[in-house]
């Protein structure tokens, strides 16, 4: 597969360009490639998606601003990644090509709409972030009517052409020289009026139903991200195509890892002693096992021993991050007094000034007395 191009060069546009300099040069684009000017012609087809897909990011200041900051990653993050044809093309933006070519005889496929995109929520635990797996989502969505099939009439009884627009969805108005081309006001663009309306969906052709759907969530996924499942959204109307659903994963925190990435952190204790002179201590890792890790003599506060490649896979299967382990020494708030006299002797054979010892009650008393 081709990588694809920036999304600027595509639109013949700076990076600093407005929102007006963007939406014109996506016209002058559409209409260069739009399919009913290059018929049976793969290749328009594809400039045409790809300048809508250029046009849906750079025309969003979020999706905009990932794109900037993350390259393509970026707005896959808030789900959006391409569109799968000229079809969807015209079912997503809608209404927005009567104003791109009104007059021009072109957007007639607008009457189509695309079914609306729907967001659900998945909690996952930590643990599952390692092999991912299929989750179940419970989705409140429209529908097709199964009475009617989605016609919207009741059975035995089909619609019937507009009599305002003859069928066509739009009418037109010719104003001196200008042609104007809109909705048609009887139908609203649909090309047809309901006579007999199906008495389970109100005419409407969709009702409401919860659908539990099984979700594929892969390895590596992090808190936030968002899933889409192409066509799992709600219905299209005049043969439009479905909408998507877009799972936002939320991760489950872990008391004993902090993620960064693909690497996690966790820290362990030792005392002064183990870290002056070396042990082996306990560490948990990601998938709960407990394993061994060497701690070097002389190993100071704040050291970082880090695990290759023991943590979070990557998506797409790339290998995994690192665990870096965190060593945090910990001073005893008290000592034997045999066991400060030690250190006492130690700290002066190394030359170091200490805290003198405190000297007991007789001690101070003797001192008083002058000895």
């Amino acid at each position: 597969m081709p990588a694809k191009r920036d999304y600027y060069e595509v639109l013949g546009v700076s990076r600093t360009a407005t929102e007006v300099e963007i939406k014109r040069a996506y016209r002058k684009l559409a209409v260069q490639y739009h399919p009913d000017r290059n018929p049976d012609d793969p290749e328009a087809e594809e400039r045409f998606k790809e300048a809508a897909e250029a046009f849906e990011v750079l025309s969003d200041s979020e999706k905009r601003r990932l794109y900037d900051q993350f390259g393509h990653e970026g707005p896959a993050r808030a789900g959006f990644s391409g569109f799968s044809g000229a079809e969807e093309v015209f079912a997503h933006f809608g209404d927005l090509f009567g104003d791109l070519f009104g007059g021009l005889g072109f957007g007639r496929r607008s009457r189509a709409r695309r079914g609306a995109d729907i967001k659900v929520d998945l909690s996952i635990a930590f643990s599952d972030v390692l092999e991912g797996g299929e989750f179940d989502v419970t989705v409140p969505r429209r529908v097709v009517c199964e009475t009617c099939s989605g016609t919207g009439s009741a059975p035995g009884h089909d619609p019937e052409p507009c009599s305002t627009c003859g069928g066509q969805g739009q009418v037109i108005h010719r104003q001196g020289f200008f042609t104007l081309q809109t909705v048609c006001p009887a139908c609203r663009g649909e090309g047809r009026r309901i006579t007999h309306p199906c008495k389970t969906c109100h005419g409407e052709g969709i009702t409401e139903k919860e659908t539990t759907l099984s979700v594929q969530v892969p390895a590596g996924v992090d808190d936030g991200q968002t899933l889409r499942i192409r066509g799992k959204g709600e219905p299209g109307s005049a043969g439009g195509p479905p909408g998507n659903l877009y799972v936002v994963v939320h991760v489950e925190p872990d008391p004993d890892f902090v993620r960064d990435g693909y690497d996690v952190h966790s820290k362990v204790q030792v005392s002064m002693f183990q870290a002056a002179l070396g042990c082996e201590v306990s560490v948990r890792t990601v998938e709960g096992d407990e394993v061994t890790l060497a701690i070097a003599p002389g190993t100071q506060p704040g050291t970082v021993i880090p695990r290759r490649g023991e943590g979070i896979p990557v998506l797409g299967g790339r290998g995994r991050g690192d665990h870096l382990v965190h060593v945090e020494v910990v001073v005893p708030e008290r000592l034997e007094p045999e066991h400060a006299d030690l250190l006492r002797k130690i700290a002066g054979e190394r030359g170091e000034t200490v805290a003198p010892k405190k000297k007991g009650l007789l001690g101070r008393l003797r001192e008083m007395a002058g000895g």
